[in-house]
C-alpha cells in the first residue's frame, strides 16, 4: 500500500493527548509497514519530531508561514496526497479531507466536536479567537468524519457515542487504545523523590489527582474521612491549566490541599510513585490515559465510572459514581487505611498496563488500513 500520514503535530511543538499519540504511533507505524510506501506529511513551522526517516518513508514538507497557513493546508494537503498516488490517507488529528478516490481515516480521539455547537462552547469563559477556532473545528471534524472511510477512536465508549452523534455505521468505526508512553517506570530512588518533595513542599503523604477532573466531589468527600486517614494527609492537585474550580483553592485555604500547578512530566511521574492512591473521579473520559499512567507508576487508583474509564481500568481500580461522595470517601478510606488492599491494586495495575502497547496498537491500525483499501477495492470493481 502506499499509505500517506498528516504529521503536522509533530512540526509544530505542540503538547497533548493527540501529540503524545502521533509521537508514539507512528514511529511504531514506520517501523512495521516495511512492506509498504508511506508519506508524512509536515510543515515547515518546526524540524520534524521523527528524527530517523527509513528508506520506505517520504517525508514531504509543507511551507508554514502564519497562522493561517495551518487552515490553507488542511483544505489544501489532499492536493500534495494525490500527487503521491495514495491508497490510503490517515489523518490522526480529528479531522481531515483526502483526494477523490483514496480510502479516508481519521482518528477521532473522542467525540466532543461532534456535538451541537452550542454543548462545546458552554463551560469555561472564552475568547472570540476560541470560539472561533472551537466552531472551525466542529465544522471540519464533522463534514470529515461523513467522508471518511474508517473512523479510528480509542475505546470502546468513544466507537459509540461517535456513531450515536454522526450516524454512522458500527463497522465503520474501529476502536484502538492507546498505551503509557515509554518515559513511565516507577520511580523508587530515595534521593530523586526527596528533591521532588522538597522542590513541591509535600512535607506529608498524599492523594494525588488533576485539578480539572470533577475536583468537587473529591474536595466534599475528603471532609468525610476519618481523621486518622485525612489528619497526615493532604490532596496534591496538579493542574494543566492555572485557574481550575474554585472549590480548589476553597481546599488549599483549608489546609486539606494544595495546588502544584503544571508540574514537568518528570515530575508527575515521580508523584505517580509517590502517591498513596490517583483519585480520577472525571465526569467524561474518551479513554483516560492518566488511570495507565497511574497503575504504571504503582499508584493504587480510585476513578469514576463514566465513559471508557470502566474499560480501560478493568478490575485494577475501585469505581465510584462521579457524583457518589459518601461512595468515593468510603473507597478512599478503605485504600489509604489498608495496606493489603492498596498492595492488591498496586499489582493488579502492573498487570493492567501490559496488556496495552503502542505496538499492538499500530498493527490493529496497519490491519485497519489493509481492510478498508480492501474493501474500497472491492465496491470500485
Amino acid at each position: 500500500m502506499r499509505i500517506g500520514i498528516d504529521v503536522r503535530y509533530l512540526s509544530h511543538g505542540l503538547v497533548g493527548g493527540v501529540h503524545t499519540y502521533l509521537a508514539q504511533l507512528v514511529p511504531m507505524l514506520l517501523e512495521l509497514a516495511t512492506e509498504h510506501q508511506i508519506f508524512l506529511y509536515a510543515d515547515t513551522k518546526r524540524p520534524l519530531e521523527i528524527s530517523c526517516i527509513p528508506a520506505h518513508v517520504t517525508v514531504r514538507r509543507l511551507p508554514w508561514r502564519h497562522a493561517l497557513s495551518t487552515i490553507y493546508h488542511d483544505l489544501t494537503v489532499r492536493h500534495w496526497m494525490a500527487k503521491d498516488q495514495l491508497d490510503l490517507a490517515h489523518f490522526p488529528a480529528n479531522y481531515g479531507f483526502g483526494p477523490p478516490g483514496v480510502s479516508t481515516t481519521i482518528t477521532l480521539h473522542d467525540a466532543i466536536n461532534l456535538l451541537p455547537i452550542t454543548e462545546i462552547v458552554r463551560g469555561h469563559p472564552k475568547s472570540a479567537l476560541t470560539l472561533a477556532m472551537m466552531t472551525y473545528l466542529h465544522l471540519c471534524s464533522s463534514a470529515a468524519v461523513r467522508r471518511a472511510d474508517l473512523i479510528v477512536t480509542v475505546s470502546h465508549h468513544s466507537a459509540r457515542e461517535i456513531a450515536r452523534l454522526s450516524g454512522l455505521s458500527a463497522d465503520r468505526i474501529v476502536p484502538i487504545p492507546h498505551a503509557p508512553t515509554p518515559d513511565l517506570i516507577r520511580m523508587t530512588d530515595p534521593s530523586v523523590l526527596a528533591d521532588v518533595r522538597q522542590r513541591l513542599h509535600l512535607s506529608i503523604p498524599f492523594v494525588l489527582a488533576d485539578a480539572l477532573k470533577n475536583p468537587a466531589v473529591l474536595v466534599n468527600a475528603w471532609r468525610h474521612l476519618p481523621v486518622t486517614v485525612r489528619g497526615s494527609r493532604k490532596i496534591a492537585f496538579f493542574s494543566r491549566r492555572p485557574d481550575p474550580l474554585p472549590i480548589v483553592a476553597e481546599a488549599v485555604d483549608a489546609g486539606d490541599a494544595v495546588l502544584l500547578g503544571r508540574v514537568s512530566r518528570g515530575d508527575l511521574i515521580a508523584l505517580y510513585s509517590m502517591a498513596d492512591a490517583f483519585v480520577f473521579p472525571s465526569w467524561i473520559e474518551g479513554f483516560g490515559i492518566p488511570i495507565l499512567e497511574a497503575m504504571t507508576c504503582g499508584a493504587p487508583v480510585i476513578a469514576s465510572n463514566r465513559g471508557a474509564i470502566p474499560e480501560v481500568a478493568g478490575e485494577a481500580a475501585t469505581l465510584v459514581d462521579a457524583e457518589d461522595v459518601m461512595g468515593l470517601a468510603a473507597s478512599m478510606t478503605a485504600v489509604l487505611s489498608q495496606p493489603d488492599l492498596a498492595a492488591k491494586l498496586r499489582r493488579k495495575g502492573f498487570a493492567r498496563v501490559r496488556q496495552f502497547s503502542w505496538r499492538a496498537s499500530a498493527e490493529r491500525t496497519l490491519a485497519a488500513y489493509a481492510r478498508t483499501v480492501a474493501m474500497r477495492r472491492r465496491t470500485a470493481a
